[in-house]
């Protein structure tokens, strides 16, 4: 388990600040100054961004560090990413103003960091900032000794604040060094051991009855009004809903499951999604759906597509799958590479109509261009997307918000489903085409591999489950991408892809959501190669990831060595951390290859994690997701002959969460699939652990099989 560090810490005596300026600030770049820091030769958006600040900015690198040990100077590490609002009005109000750059560069090397293109570098000194501060966020700012230590940190300061910390820090390291090393002694002690992990060597027995302990404490987090988690801001949060979801189907909750449909449908219906252009932002900021932070995250949309498709497969509700499609659209559209390649993100800030950067202004509608759009039908338009004091933002502007379900509505205005399904196309396309006419908001188009094998696995969910083939071909032209571009001779992933560049090695989330997706797509195609790269993908982590007393994966390789600490991650966030993908897909390795190893392997992380699974589930919620592999029966589902697809998609109309399929349509040396092919005939076989019913030829017997 994880040993819980409680570091107070006195920081100085400076205050930290976190607040947050109302969201009008014209954060404009004005790139008047003639000379480029080093950031000019980078290829992540983001840097690219603070290229020609005055501030003397330098890429993380083992160089960078070495400079700052030659010139015994303190290290400012200023982490954010290309969409981030707060991170564009900290670089607007101090990093372009000349003043805050002169003491900057006097004093300090300066390092820009994309969390994005960095996750390790932020992931210790967030850890960090937590420690201080009790919270974190970005942009992250942090001072550090020379030879990378923290000493001190924060999120967003004001310029006043920052150049307060900057001369004090200064100051204080000139004048008292024992002081400011004393402290980083002690608070990377903090770093280090802040996740460390116990291994578990009491005999866990996962069962039913844990499961529901679970649930209840989980239970009391949730909103059951407007969906999600009980607070604001608020986060879709898709691993936490399909570990619920999948639970109240396999447990038959019908109070989980009203929740889970709930939130998917008060999701979709608020200003969090984009009712124009399909797909989601990162989140809202109140806890009703309405008012988005704009920016929209890969990340987020690969897996929001997977839920609503499998929550369509489950319902069958039209309005998932119109989600799930409308997303797939935005994606085609606005975040892929002409080689098949996703981008990163879409900026929250875009243009005004009078060029000033503002967050939402591409998203947002005055009601006098609804009403000049729209001509006769503003008044329907105007009560379904609540163009009143119900959908109204902020100086004048609306987020489209829908609150009434479509069966009411159609009551008050006496018409059918159809006739609404005809305006409402008619309206998005409307819109759809003014809004092309606004400046876009700035598109981050670096290729990370993680976030692309998530999206991978969205087109492969959506293929399983709309039977589309343009999916499963999108699908696969990434997974080749990923081979071609993201791959280097020995197997190794590489984290980045811009410009034809990739500059960073791959870690274990990189990894751990390739294997994942790889195997994804073998379910779907049955081409082994796929299955056979997902293994040699994992034996390349077993050698240079794996902890071997704790049986966890470390974040970065073995191969990389420049950070002040190796950490773990097994937080389930946005998305699910790079351990919990890992130990299921160890897990489901381990039923194809019948590998003893692998299956011991996932069993011991599961139960490394079982205290946090009690207390906090909501926070593991792919570890949860995992749990119900062992808790309750898992099928192996093996399909033997030469009609194995064409029964493979009739198994996929059935929303079947525990299952791994196999299959061969020619004679198969895998192990699953060994001594199951019959010449004349396509047997399907349901096994648990290795134990077999009768093999059958129908698909319908062999899904009640599976119900039994």
């Amino acid at each position: 388990m994880l040993k819980k560090n409680v570091f107070s810490v006195i920081v100085f005596g400076l205050l930290l600040c976190c607040s947050q300026k109302n969201s009008d600030v014209n954060i404009e770049k004005d790139k008047k100054t003639e000379h480029a820091n080093d950031l000019i030769h980078e290829t992540s958006p983001y840097l690219l961004q603070h290229a020609y600040n005055p501030v003397e900015w330098k890429a993380w690198s083992p160089k960078t560090l070495k400079l700052a040990q030659d010139e015994n100077k303190l290290i400012i590490i200023s982490v954010g990413y290309s969409a981030c609002h707060w991170c564009h009005v900290m670089e607007e109000e101090s990093f372009e103003n000349d003043s805050v750059a002169k003491l900057m560069n006097e004093d300090f090397i300066n390092i820009k960091v994309d969390r994005e293109e960095r996750p390790d570098v932020d992931q210790v000194y967030m850890n960090a900032v937590q420690l201080m501060t009790g919270s974190g966020g970005w942009p992250l700012n942090c001072i550090a000794l020379p030879d990378g230590r923290p000493v001190f940190g924060g999120t967003y300061f004001t310029k006043t604040q920052w150049t307060k910390i900057l001369e004090d820090m200064s100051s204080l390291y000139k004048n008292d060094p024992e002081k400011v090393i004393a402290y980083a002694e002690k608070l990377t002690e903090g770093v280090k051991n802040s996740d460390l992990i116990t291994v578990n060597k009491e005999n866990v027995e996962f069962n039913s009855e844990q499961i529901e302990a679970m649930v209840d404490t989980w239970k009391s987090s949730l909103d059951y009004k407007f969906g999600g988690q009980n607070r604001a801001p608020k986060f879709p949060m898709p691993s936490n809903l399909n570990a619920l979801m999948r639970y109240s189907f396999q447990y038959d909750n019908k109070e989980l499951q009203e929740f889970v449909t709930t939130t998917l449908i008060k999701m979709s219906n608020g200003g969090i999604y984009d009712q124009i252009g399909g797909g989601f932002s990162r989140y809202s900021v109140d806890n009703k759906w309405h008012v988005p932070h704009f920016e929209k995250m890969l990340y987020d949309n690969a897996q929001l597509v997977s839920l609503y498709a499998d929550a369509y497969q489950w319902t069958k509700n039209e309005a998932f799958k119109t989600v799930a499609l409308e997303t797939l659209e935005f994606i085609d559209k606005e975040l892929t590479h002409e080689d098949g390649g996703f981008y990163s993100s879409l900026d929250a800030d875009s243009k005004t109509v009078e060029g000033i950067l503002e967050e939402g202004a591409f998203y947002t509608w005055t009601k006098e261009e609804l009403k000049k759009e729209l001509d006769n039908d503003f008044d329907l338009f105007k009560a379904y997307y609540n163009i009143n004091a119900t959908g109204e933002w902020e100086k004048n502007q609306y987020i489209l918000y829908r609150t009434k379900p479509d069966n009411e509505f159609l009551k008050s205005f006496d018409l059918t489903q159809d006739e609404l399904n005809i305006k409402i196309s008619a309206w998005k396309a409307k819109l759809f085409k003014v809004r092309s006419k606004r400046e876009r908001p700035r598109t981050d188009d670096k290729i990370l591999t993680s976030w692309n094998a998530l999206m991978l696995s969205a087109y492969v969910k959506a293929y399983r489950v709309f039977d589309d083939a343009s999916y499963l071909e999108k699908a696969i032209i990434n997974a080749n991408f990923l081979k071609q571009y993201l791959m280097n001779e020995e197997g190794a992933l590489f984290h980045n892809y811009k410009d034809g560049k990739r500059t960073i090695t791959g870690f274990s989330e990189d990894y751990a959501h390739t294997i994942s997706a790889f195997i994804e797509l073998y379910q779907v195609t049955l081409d082994e190669s796929w299955l056979g790269l997902s293994k040699d993908l994992t034996n390349y982590c077993l050698s240079h990831f794996l902890d071997k007393e704790s049986s966890m994966f470390y974040f970065t390789s073995d191969t990389d060595s420049n950070l002040i600490a190796r950490k773990f991650e097994v937080i389930d966030n946005v998305i699910p951390s790079s351990n919990s993908v890992l130990a299921e897909s160890l897990f489901k390795l381990s039923h194809y290859y019948s590998e003893k190893e692998y299956s011991n392997l996932a069993m011991q992380m599961l139960s490394n994690m079982n205290e946090q699974l009690k207390s906090t589930p909501s926070g593991y919620s792919n570890w949860f997701t995992h749990y119900l592999n062992y808790s309750n029966p898992y099928y192996e589902v093996a399909i033997s002959g030469s009609n194995a697809l064409d029964k493979l998609k009739e198994v996929n109309n059935y929303y079947i969460p525990n299952i791994l399929i196999a299959g061969a349509s020619i004679e198969s040396q895998l192990p699953i699939m060994e001594n199951r092919f019959i010449e004349d005939d396509t047997y399907i076989y349901v096994c648990v652990n290795g134990a077999c019913r009768l093999p059958v030829t129908d698909v319908k017997e062999a899904v009640a099989q599976l119900s039994k």
